[in-house]
Parts: structure tokens; sequence; C-alpha cells
């Protein structure tokens, strides 16, 4: 039986990520931190993309709220993740404008086979008593890819919508909860779609001696 005594760092307010780590049983913490996203390179690649962005929020990411006078100086791990949407004519979909930019996007998407990746960037951290300050130990960074289609039906739309996190959504699709009897077929990663591929995770995680 594994004991558990870290504690992982989520740099992200994703409610669907941080409902996966806590089904998975990987202990966690929200940070609540204004972390800020640049604007998407569409001459790059949808993986450099995501590479740029999870590197930004994670060498965002503050511990601070450690006092290192008092708390011990182990490890900390902190997690960073990003998905964006690449469909049939390869240009990459991020989250809608608004609720007529989500019709468009949903109408565009249906029935053909789009790709979703998601990165996740994994520090571990120690305190670094010569500077005062925070040391990356260890850096992994992964991106995961994964092919799906999404069949909703017009008439579906504005329903799913409202009642789904479809506006926060990498192209205004989820696959959970209502999203799910839409989800026509996948290839690759189910949690890697939405939002955090849990088996890449737990590999990373093993490699730094985590668990």
């Amino acid at each position: 039986m594994l004991i558990q005594n870290n504690i992982l760092y989520l740099a992200s307010r994703s409610k669907t990520r941080q409902n996966l780590l806590k089904k998975s049983h990987i202990p966690f913490i929200a940070l609540d931190q204004n972390i800020c996203e640049p604007d998407l390179n569409h001459e790059l690649s949808i993986e450099d993309n995501l590479k740029n962005i999870v590197l930004s929020k994670i060498n965002q990411v503050k511990l601070s709220f450690f006092n290192p006078n008092i708390v011990d100086q182990g490890y900390k791990f902190v997690l960073a993740a990003d998905t964006l949407g690449q469909d049939f004519n390869n240009k990459i979909s991020g989250k809608p404008k608004d609720y007529d930019d989500a019709v468009l996007m949903l109408k565009s998407l249906k029935n053909k086979i789009n790709v979703c990746a998601t990165a996740f960037v994994l520090d571990k951290r120690i305190y670094n008593l010569n500077t005062n300050s925070w040391m990356v130990v260890n850096r992994i960074t992964r991106v995961v890819k994964s092919e799906y289609i999404f069949n909703i039906s017009d008439n579906y739309i504005d329903y799913y919508i409202k009642n789904s996190m479809a506006l926060q959504a990498s192209g205004s699709i989820t696959i959970e909860d209502i999203g799910m009897q839409f989800l026509k077929c996948i290839n690759g990663s189910y949690s890697s779609i939405l939002g955090l591929p849990l088996f890449e995770l737990r590999e990373e995680l093993e490699k730094l001696n985590f668990f």
C-alpha cells in the first residue's frame, strides 16, 4: 500500500482538472493565484503553443505562502496544464469569445475528426537557503494528443451550451456530463481531452518519487 506524504500544488482553477485529481486520489491544493496566459501564435504548432502557455503559467507560480523558517524544507510539487483544440483544417481553436462564437465553433467542428491536445508541466522544487528562493530541481513537460468526433445536431446546441462548460472549453466542446452523449468516437486519451492526461501525469509523478 502506498503511503502518500506529498501534495500537488495545482496552478489551475479548472474544476474539471480538480475533479480528475480528486477521483484519482492524487492529493492536491488548487492555488488561488492570478496567472495570465500568453496569446496564441498561429504560426506555431499546437504543441509549441501549449508548451509556451504551460511554461508561462508555471513560471508565474509563487510558493511565498510557505514560511521557510517554520515549514520543513522538503520538496514541493507544482503542476500547470492547458488544453487546445485543432480542427480538420489544422486551425488551432481556443476558448470561444462568447455564445455566438461557441455556436459557430460547434457547427464547424460537427462530425469531423478533430484533435485535442493537453500539455502539462510538472516542477519539483526545494527552498534554497543561500538564495532565499524556491529552486526547480526537476521540470518535466509533456504534450498528449487525441483525436475525436463530436457530433451535435443544431437543435441541441443552445441547450448544450447553456447546461455545460462550453464557453470555457477549447472549441466549445466538453465531453463529460451533458456532452458525453454527443461524443461519437475517440482515439487516444479520454482524460487528456477533459484537460489532464492522468496516465502520463502518474508516470511522471512516479519518476519524481511523488508517491
